[in-house]
């Protein structure tokens, strides 16, 4: 069990700073966008002006990478905070193992969604060194998630079988 922890934890804190460095870059984009967006935007034909923000690096997938990555960001930091203090604290039981579960998979499954996306924006051609930074870390975040996906699900079965146990002891 303890080994287990170890590994969560480590975990944890890793994909806890790579998504925090996720929203630091996927903010700067939408800020630079938005600021410049008036601008760039004003002389463009009408599907473009749709989209309120428009970005002036970067190709046409750009706007769906940024916003999806600030949405992945948020949602895995906010994962891998609270399921850290739960597995540091004595929290470590059914209830909050089974809502870290969860939120870990729907972080997981946001962080595929903006990884697939920058796959396409890679694949359309050029990008500022900023979002290549993003999709790097995009990618490597994806497999480190599910590594901690599977580490919290894991744990969830352990404490399960134990509480069967100690339920059929009574």
């Amino acid at each position: 069990m303890a080994s287990t922890k170890t590994a969560s934890s480590v975990l944890l804190i890793a994909n806890a700073i790579l998504y925090f460095i996720v929203i630091v870059i996927a903010s700067w984009a939408v800020n630079h966008g938005i600021a410049r967006s008036y601008r760039t935007a004003s002389v463009m034909s009408m599907p473009a002006k749709i989209f309120p923000i428009y970005f002036p690096f970067g190709n046409m997938a750009t706007g769906f990478v940024v916003i999806y990555s600030l949405i992945a960001g948020v949602v895995g930091f906010i994962t891998s905070v609270a399921a850290f203090l739960n597995l540091t604290g004595a929290q470590w039981d059914s209830p909050n193992l089974h809502s870290a579960a969860a939120s870990s998979l729907v972080s997981w499954l946001l962080t595929l969604l903006a990884m697939g996306v920058a796959c396409k924006e890679i694949s359309l051609g050029w990008t500022d060194s900023n979002l290549r930074t993003l999709e790097i870390i995009l990618i490597i975040l994806s497999g480190t998630q599910l590594f901690c996906t599977g580490a919290i699900h894991a744990e969830v079965e352990n404490v399960v079988s134990r509480e069967r146990i100690n339920l059929g002891r009574m």
